[in-house]
């Protein structure tokens, strides 16, 4: 046992004061990121009189679309002063924002949460998993992509998507869903 405690601690005071082995966050240009701001919440006041409320479904993910969303409630995307936020109730949503495959375990849950949403409420399928069934196509429990359950108001590909590319997404689906001008 001595032999081992001689081992351990040099081991244990290198990693303690050892760099982190993970790469360091790129930050988006902040020029960019106060656009997409800007360009959010004046669509959402203009469409819905208020923020957009978010509300998170996992069907049966990997997780890997969740770290990502988790990603823009953070610091460096600060998903709020886009003027989104989420909810933990259908019943306060205005978007349901699906994850992972229709799969069968999950088939009634997702349902029921699509029925207990108020209109409007869009639905929109995030990452491979949601769009097709991505690496579980073909698999027993899953029946496929988020369109077999519900009818889909938008598709954003990626494995996982990037917080960016989930933003720019609820944007593009601000501005098809926005009325038309009037003459």
């Amino acid at each position: 046992m001595k032999g081992f405690d001689k081992m351990l601690w040099p081991r244990l005071a290198r990693a303690i004061v050892a760099r982190p082995l993970s790469e360091p966050v790129q930050a988006p240009p902040e020029e960019v990121v106060q656009a997409l701001a800007a360009k959010l919440e004046s669509t959402a006041r203009a469409r819905l009189g208020r923020s957009l409320a978010i509300r998170h479904v996992d069907a049966g993910s990997c997780n890997g679309c969740e770290l990502e969303i988790t990603a823009m409630s953070g610091v460096l995307y600060d998903l709020e002063r886009f003027g989104l936020r989420f909810v933990a109730s259908p019943r306060h949503a205005d978007v349901l924002l699906v994850t992972g495959p229709a799969s069968r375990n999950m088939r009634e849950a997702v349902e029921r949460t699509r029925a207990a949403a108020a209109e409007p409420c869009w639905v929109v399928a995030a990452g491979d998993c949601a769009v097709d069934g991505g690496v579980f196509k073909g698999s027993y429990a899953v029946e496929g992509g988020i369109a077999q359950l519900l009818p889909v108001d938008l598709l954003i590909p990626g494995c996982p998507p990037s917080p960016a590319q989930m933003l720019e997404g609820l944007l593009a689906l601000l501005q098809a869903q926005a009325a038309p001008a009037a003459r």
